[in-house]
């Protein structure tokens, strides 16, 4: 079912990588910028994330002996440095994710540019490196992402959803081009787990074990065809007791296979770059943005 399918390190039959985007409380403070910090009930549920939620996370990748990937606004670095460091503590990659989670399809270039290059300042801080890999805040990649991220010496963007397996998006305008590491929404938690007024969110929650369904099936099927599983976590959410022991167990039992590349997103991409530069895999191109204007369909004359 995947035509090309990309050679995983050790003969591994697929990657994978649980990606974590820790928003923490910037989502209220976006969403509610006059009132949000009055908010103390859902505050509480997002702070969770950084407070209780990270620790465990990071505790049980030290357990199983894997390295993952965070995604952070810069503003919650600032925040919550504890949870950076117990991040880094573990050895797990620390990825660019905007500044206050703000929305880059609703800015200009230059305003786009400004969060970035804020939160590249963040990161260096408080990791002593520049970030590898960028997600867009709620998958929006705008139309200039892509020439601002390799003007910056990104090497890959986790944002878009156009394989089950890294490909090569390249810059309309020439500049240059990324790995691209896909997910999509079906591995996301949001649909599973979050349900909060604040943030007009509003889904009916299932049981620790049904929500990891999705993300069972999911595996599985990288599995069979040599896919790339890649989570989009939360840790208010997925990291809540129940639900992180239950995907604990699960990780536990795939990890026994011994035929399973887990790894930090930068590794990955790497690796990718590492197959491309050697002429042994060719990967899909995409061209970024898709369209160079808008598309308009007009009426009869």
């Amino acid at each position: 079912m995947i035509s090309n399918p990309i050679p995983w390190p050790n003969g591994a039959k697929c990657a994978a990588c649980l990606t974590f985007d820790m928003d923490a409380d910037s989502l209220i403070h976006l969403e509610h910028p006059e009132d949000g910090y009055k908010r103390v009930s859902g505050l509480s549920m997002l702070r969770y994330g950084p407070t209780i939620a990270v620790p465990r996370i990071v505790d049980t990748y030290k357990q199983l002996g894997i390295r993952q990937t965070f995604y952070v606004p810069a503003w919650c670095i600032e925040t919550y440095p504890h949870a950076i460091e117990a991040m880094l503590s573990g050895g797990n990659e620390v990825g660019h994710h905007g500044y206050l989670h703000e929305n880059p399809v609703s800015k200009t270039k230059d305003e786009e540019a400004y969060w970035l290059d804020r939160g590249i300042d963040t990161i260096v801080k408080a990791t002593g490196k520049r970030p590898r890999g960028w997600r867009a805040p709620l998958y929006n990649f705008s139309n200039h992402s892509i020439d601002l991220l390799v003007e910056r010496g990104f090497t890959y963007d986790a944002s878009l959803m156009g394989h089950d397996i890294p490909y090569m998006i390249e810059s309309r305008s020439g500049k240059g081009r990324l790995v691209e590491l896909p997910s999509h929404w079906g591995l996301d938690d949001w649909p599973q787990y979050v349900h909060t007024m604040d943030l007009n969110y509003l889904m009916p929650l299932r049981a620790p074990h049904a929500g990891l369904q999705a993300f069972i099936e999911e595996f599985e099927a990288s599995y069979k065809y040599g896919g790339l599983w890649v989570p989009v976590l939360h840790p208010f959410a997925t990291g809540r007791l129940a639900r992180w022991d239950a995907m604990a167990q699960f990780l536990e039992k795939v990890l026994t296979r011994g035929d399973v590349w887990f790894a930090p997103m930068e590794d990955i991409a790497a690796h990718v770059n590492s197959l491309v530069k050697a002429g042994t895999w060719t990967p899909m191109r995409d061209t970024i943005p898709q369209y160079a204007e808008p598309v308009r369909v007009g009426g009869p004359a």
